[in-house]
């Protein structure tokens, strides 16, 4: 897993942010999650708590999206949700329009081969696609 940290905070690095040690916990706690994570969890992780405040990890996290290292994913008026982009590493996610709920859909991606026909009919480069499902889940249901 460090070895992916490092390569990380490389790409951090050359999208110009400065390497700090609230960086560096921030992408090893998102990389060691199973899931998205809110801010709030973020926050309070065992990892950061000692590092920084909320709004520091706000800040991070802000930062690391607008350079595309950080997925935020969630309903607009729920709590935001985020995970870290890891290249050759792609997941599409299922959000419940009830609770906003958020997990991982466990199935192929169907639209890779999409992806690759656009990209070659196009001339695009450095094409991805980031992919939702929105529904209710069986808790709410």
């Amino acid at each position: 897993m460090s070895e992916l940290v490092a390569q990380t905070v490389d790409r951090c690095r050359a999208a110009g942010l400065r390497r700090t040690k609230a960086l560096e916990e921030l992408i090893t706690t998102l990389l060691e999650s199973p899931r998205p994570m809110t801010l709030g969890e973020l926050a309070s992780s065992p990892r950061l708590t000692d590092q920084c405040d909320k709004a520091t990890v706000f800040r991070l996290l802000q930062r690391l999206a607008e350079h595309g290292l950080v997925r935020r994913l969630g309903l607009h008026e729920r709590a935001a949700y985020f995970t870290l982009l890891v290249p050759g590493r792609h997941q599409d996610y299922l959000i419940c329009t009830g609770c906003g709920s958020i997990e991982p859909v466990k199935a192929p991606c169907p639209v890779h081969e999409l992806e690759e026909e656009i990209r070659r009919k196009t001339g695009f480069k450095n094409l991805y696609h980031e992919l939702e499902f929105f529904g209710t889940c069986p808790a709410c249901a």
